[in-house]
């Protein structure tokens, strides 16, 4: 049994020890506003051009939260972190910040795009109520996936709250964004 604390012990430290030059080197990197806009919109743009479908959900969309850049890593105990902005017909509404935390078995790290539509208005509303928004507690986003032919399934079309994470490739995954929360920011 000690020797099992010893072990969790070294892992927790050496995950600390990584961790700190990661959200060091985040902070250092916290966008202005013309950034987070500039890379919402390469983020939107991308997502038209290369996801068949995507298009159409943010036409359809009352307002799109976009985090261009989320990093995640961890190394037993991870965190992700991310600025974003919320359009609203198109124009920037205001600026959030994502973050979570999470233990368990983990390795590495990532960056990635989420983009969160809210398909109606009271969905929306909610969010925009909120002072800190917390996925799976407030509001039940859908976590769409894409197809090999690079386009999206209509299974979860009808929600309320569409959810997608692209990696920097283009590619979706089929995951969960429970237990993040988003709360407002100033830039």
């Amino acid at each position: 049994m000690r020797r099992l604390k010893h072990i969790a012990t070294r892992l927790l430290l050496a995950g600390a020890l990584l961790a700190t030059p990661f959200a060091a080197n985040i902070q250092a990197d916290a966008a202005t506003a013309q950034q987070i806009n500039a890379n919402t919109q390469q983020t939107l743009n991308s997502f038209t051009r290369q996801i068949r479908g995507g298009g159409d959900v943010l036409r359809n969309a009352r307002g799109v939260l976009v985090f261009p850049r989320v990093y995640q890593a961890g190394i037993g105990i991870g965190g992700e972190y991310g600025e974003g902005a919320l359009l609203v017909n198109g124009k920037v509404e205001n600026y959030y910040r994502l973050t979570s935390g999470s233990f368990g078995f983990q390795l590495g790290g990532q960056r990635k795009a989420i983009i969160i539509a809210f398909m109606n208005d009271e969905a929306l509303n909610r969010f925009r109520q909120s002072s800190g928004w917390e996925i799976g507690a407030d509001a039940s986003a859908a976590m769409l996936v894409v197809g090999a032919e690079g386009s999206i399934t209509n299974i979860n079309l009808n929600r309320p709250v569409l959810g997608f994470v692209v990696d920097q490739k283009g590619l979706m995954y089929n995951l969960t964004l429970e237990g993040s929360k988003i709360t407002p920011i100033r830039r």
